[in-house]
């Protein structure tokens, strides 16, 4: 999809986070890219709460919330960014979390005669420059398809637990799961479909076709979750629901509610928090791709 981020989380800070999730000495992907505090490249719009706030209004009026990000500002990623022992721990956690989906996705890939292409993922801080261009910590995670990779600032944990009360270890790994599951969506070709429909389409239209595309991400992310678990058995008691809670605590009328104090239905591009839940728990009940067509006429 050229030049364009796939968003999914728009929050960004950090504080501690309880792991109950089963990760503890299992391999960590040995893709993973670290380039916290290291400079984006450009200077950015910090990551307060108004600045997402505000890019989330452009991405819903159809807009390009990087025009906003992409501002320069000489007081931005200049301080240090030290890591705290808590923060290395996250960045350990979502390094298994990443290995995790790349056994499920290559066994799942195989079972058709494809290979997966494992992706890399970027922690960062504050700002960087990827491929579709450059963000900061307001964007949220993304993934880009143009160099495959998927890129998080850890300090968004803090707004996803503080703000949206999306607590636990598993919210985290369904946020990483359903970038990967855009991942996936590329090697599919879904991502250059959608992408040339879109071109012809009006906002409106074009929003709807988003919405259909991040619900299949929320689905893969639930298959991921169903054949983790009879792989690896990585889940305890209550990990589902910390990431139904998290689904639903990024879904656009939500996060409406809470940054415009209305909900325009029209200007969703990534479903309401009822429909993030169902494609999650259906992918994780089902654990089967061919129910994930949320493309199909009624589907959605």
């Amino acid at each position: 999809m050229s030049k364009t981020l796939i968003r999914s989380i728009v929050i960004s800070s950090f504080t501690n986070i309880t792991f109950v999730m089963r990760w503890t000495g299992r391999r960590g992907s040995s893709h993973v890219e670290d380039r916290r505090g290291q400079s984006g490249g450009k200077m950015l719009v910090g990551g307060g709460i108004g600045t997402i706030a505000i890019a989330l209004i452009v991405w819903f009026l159809g807009g390009d919330p990087g025009q906003l990000l992409n501002i320069a500002n000489p007081d931005t990623g200049n301080a240090p960014h030290e890591i705290s022992a808590e923060e290395e721990q996250l960045a350990q956690f979502v390094s298994v979390v990443l290995a995790d989906t790349e056994e499920v996705w290559s066994k799942l890939f195989g079972q058709f005669n494809k290979t997966y292409r494992e992706p890399t993922l970027v922690l960062f801080s504050r700002q960087v420059e990827s491929a579709c261009g450059f963000a900061n910590a307001a964007s949220g995670p993304f993934y880009c398809p143009e160099d495959e990779k998927i890129y998080i600032d850890l300090s968004f944990c803090d707004e996803l637990r503080l703000r949206f009360g999306a607590e636990g270890d598993f919210a985290i790994a369904y946020v990483i799961a359903h970038e990967v599951g855009h991942h996936v969506q590329k090697q599919l070709g879904i991502l250059e479909e959608v992408h040339n429909q879109r071109s012809s389409l009006s906002s409106t239209a074009a929003n709807a076709l988003n919405v259909k595309l991040e619900l299949q991400a929320d689905f893969f992310a639930g298959v991921w979750a169903h054949h983790a678990e009879r792989m690896l058995k990585i889940l305890e008691e209550g990990d589902i629901d910390e990431a139904l809670r998290a689904a639903a605590a990024v879904g656009d009328d939500n996060i409406q509610r809470q940054t415009q104090g209305h909900v325009v239905p029209d200007s969703f591009t990534h479903g309401s928090s009822g429909q993030r839940m169902q494609w999650f728990r259906k992918g994780w009940e089902t654990g089967d791709l061919n129910q994930g067509n949320t493309f199909k006429k009624g589907a959605v």
